[in-house]
């Protein structure tokens, strides 16, 4: 019963932030939209803050776990790359991106959230250096750059476009996901100047 109970409330949870944002969420909110009483909330996450970053946590293993077993997968980098900007898509339109968007906004103000986003964000970093130091031992060149610039590099591009897509500023005049889309171009020439 209790990890159906919490289930429940995860999934209410995720449902409310979506709909008000985590600043105007309310813990009765989630337990109205659950159907249980409030008190198990408390019991099960102790806090609203907690419960949205187990929400967060569990959200993030599931796509982070995704991703690292597609760039395991024995294909060309460009090929990954195109397969990454197709997985932003779904996590975007799924909701994820929101979710650690209003986490991040709201580390800002606490500690707690700020470490737990950070771990979040670095283990994204983690798996992009990887990525890149392979490219690099297949002959790929990074010019001047380390496997940790290009791992820099590549997150603030998703983060950024991530935050604009979130207030609807794609246009033609800022196509984020055509350029994102268009650095795999970019590592394909990079690849086949390997080969």
């Amino acid at each position: 019963m209790g990890n159906e109970t919490a289930q429940k409330i995860l999934e209410a949870a995720r449902a409310r932030l979506l709909a008000d944002g985590y600043a105007a969420l309310s813990t009765r909110s989630v337990a109205e939209a659950a159907d249980v009483p409030l008190s198990q909330i408390h019991y099960h996450f102790g806090s609203k803050e907690e419960l949205i970053l187990r929400l967060l946590r569990a959200e993030n293993d599931r796509v982070l776990g995704r991703q690292t077993a597609m760039f395991a997968r024995d294909l060309p980098l460009w090929k990954r790359w195109d397969l990454a900007c197709d997985y932003f898509d779904e996590d975007i339109a799924s909701g994820y991106v929101r979710v650690l968007n209003e986490m991040t906004a709201a580390g800002w103000s606490s500690e707690p959230v700020r470490k737990e986003v950070k771990e979040i964000y670095l283990a994204w970093a983690d798996l992009l250096r990887e990525v890149a130091e392979e490219a690099r031992s297949q002959g790929v060149s990074l010019g001047h750059f380390e496997p940790a610039d290009i791992s820099a590099l590549v997150s603030a591009w998703f983060i950024g476009a991530e935050a604009l897509m979130l207030l609807d500023m794609e246009s033609d005049e800022a196509p984020y996901r055509r350029a994102l889309r268009r650095v795999g171009e970019l590592i394909r020439i990079a690849e086949e100047g390997v080969a």
